[in-house]
């Protein structure tokens, strides 16, 4: 992905290497109880949580074959997400300001191991999470390397610059997009009236939705600033797929059952990143009126 030009968003905070007060050695610390109990609420799969969990803990990162320090990975890494936001920021002004309203563009948050949110707080075994409570996009950067190692993305997705790590902000962003058009609250609200079937179907729409927004974000930066090379599309469709519930059931308990799906197949992932990227259109990602997911 080319990105080294572009600009770099100053809705950042980079708190990495402070303390959060979570531990991090603790794998089943309050931190983390708060954020399994609330990652259905989030849009974050709690058996993902807890598959990371289970492969070593937060603090688990494969070491990435180059001659750079980690330190220097990280440094690029939080170089790169700061485009990429700012990137979405551009995006996403746009075509709030072509439809006559404004956008309000989200805060990153960039931690290690824990934070606070307004959600709760937060342990690096969440992954990367979008809190409507404050408007903030979470990520800690080693989650690249769980998505590697945990997940069999892309082997390149881990490096500084993967149109793969673009794609998973986008998507966050995605869920952003989605709180300032209302649709978390009125998915929440018809989630309180359903059965627990009804409330994953629903929680499927709105992140296949995200993955919709993401394919619109990449779609436009495509158009305006040429940044897509060759292999990142399906970079990103590498990650969108390792992260389908289909795949994360298979490989930690063996076996799918799609009545307990809240995030979708990674068929329909890679499907509505396609239908996004494809169009550039809002209202092609209407995943709630789709007959067929």
């Amino acid at each position: 992905m080319r990105w080294r030009e572009g600009r770099r968003s100053e809705n950042v905070e980079d708190m990495r290497g402070r303390s959060s007060g979570l531990g991090g050695g603790a794998k089943f610390g309050i931190g983390t109880l708060v954020v399994v109990a609330a990652a259905y609420f989030l849009g974050v799969d709690p058996r993902l949580v807890m598959g990371i969990m289970e492969g070593g803990g937060a603090g688990g990162v494969q070491e990435a074959p180059s001659t750079v320090s980690a330190d220097q990975q990280l440094d690029e890494g939080a170089d790169f997400l700061r485009v990429v936001l700012a990137d979405t920021e551009d995006t996403w002004g746009a075509l709030f300001q072509q439809a006559g309203s404004n956008y309000r563009p989200p805060t990153l948050r960039l931690f290690t191991e824990g934070t606070s949110s307004g959600c709760g707080s937060a342990s690096s075994a969440a992954g990367p999470f979008y809190c409507p409570a404050d408007e903030r996009v979470y990520v800690d950067l080693t989650f690249f390397d769980e998505l590697v190692r945990r997940f069999n993305a892309p082997g390149d997705s881990a490096a500084p610059g993967s149109f793969a790590q673009a794609y998973v902000v986008a998507h966050e962003v995605g869920h952003h997009v989605q709180h300032l058009m209302g649709l978390d609250e009125q998915v929440r609200g018809a989630q309180q009236r359903a059965s627990q079937e009804q409330q994953n179907a629903l929680q499927v729409r709105m992140e296949l939705q995200a993955d919709c927004f993401a394919g619109i974000w990449a779609h436009h930066a495509q158009r305006a600033r040429q940044i897509i090379e060759a292999g990142d599309v399906e970079d990103a469709l590498g990650a969108a797929a390792a992260v389908g519930d289909d795949m994360i059931q298979k490989r930690t308990q063996g076996y799918v059952v799609p009545e307990s799906f809240t995030h979708g197949t990674a068929a329909q992932r890679q499907q509505w990143f396609e239908r996004g990227f494809g169009s550039g259109q809002v209202e092609s990602c209407n995943t709630f009126n789709a007959r067929t997911l």
